[in-house]
C-alpha cells in the first residue's frame, strides 16, 4: 500500500460509492475541492485507489485559534475496510497541516465511524446532529499541537 496526492476529480468515485449511494457524480463535489491550500488523499493496493480523504483550510467558528483543516470525504471501499488505509492517509496529512500553522483538524463525523475517529485521537464536541440525506453525525475534533503521529 502507498499513499500519494490525488485529483479531486479521482476521489470523487469513491466518494459516490460509499458517502452518497445514489446520488450523481455532481453530488460528490464538495465546495473547496479546488482551492489552493485544499489536498486529497488516496492510498493504493495493487495501483488501485482503495481509499481517499479530502483536507480543506476551513475554520470552525466553534473552535478556538485561527487555523484549521477540516477532513471531509473520507471513504474506503467495503473490501479494504479495517486493514488501516485511512490511518495512513490521516498519518501522512498530518505533518502537512502542520507545516501549514495549523494544529487543529475537525470533521462532521458519520456516528458510524465514531470508534475510528476516537481510536485515532478525535474528541467529540456537541451533541449528535442530522444531514439530511446522509444521516446522524457528530462534530468531532483532533489537536495536533502535541501530536507526534
Amino acid at each position: 500500500m502507498k499513499v500519494l496526492r490525488v485529483h479531486p476529480k479521482d476521489t470523487l468515485p469513491l466518494r459516490q460509492q460509499m458517502l452518497r449511494q445514489g446520488k450523481p457524480i455532481e453530488a460528490c463535489v464538495f465546495p473547496g475541492d479546488n482551492d489552493e491550500q485544499t489536498f486529497h488523499l488516496g492510498a493504493f493496493v495493487d495501483n488501485k485507489l482503495v481509499s481517499v480523504a479530502s483536507f480543506y483550510f476551513e475554520k470552525h467558528p466553534l473552535m478556538s485559534g485561527e487555523n484549521h483543516f477540516r477532513l471531509r470525504g473520507m471513504a474506503t471501499l467495503p473490501e479494504h475496510q479495517h486493514k488501516g488505509y485511512s490511518h495512513e492517509l490521516l498519518k501522512m496529512a498530518f505533518p502537512i497541516i502542520k507545516q501549514n500553522f495549523c494544529t487543529v483538524v475537525w470533521c462532521n463525523a458519520r456516528m458510524s465511524a465514531l470508534g475510528f475517529y476516537e481510536k485515532v485521537g478525535f474528541k467529540k464536541i456537541g451533541a449528535p446532529f442530522e444531514l439530511s440525506d446522509i444521516g446522524p453525525h457528530i462534530l468531532m475534533a483532533k489537536s495536533l499541537e502535541q501530536d507526534t503521529y
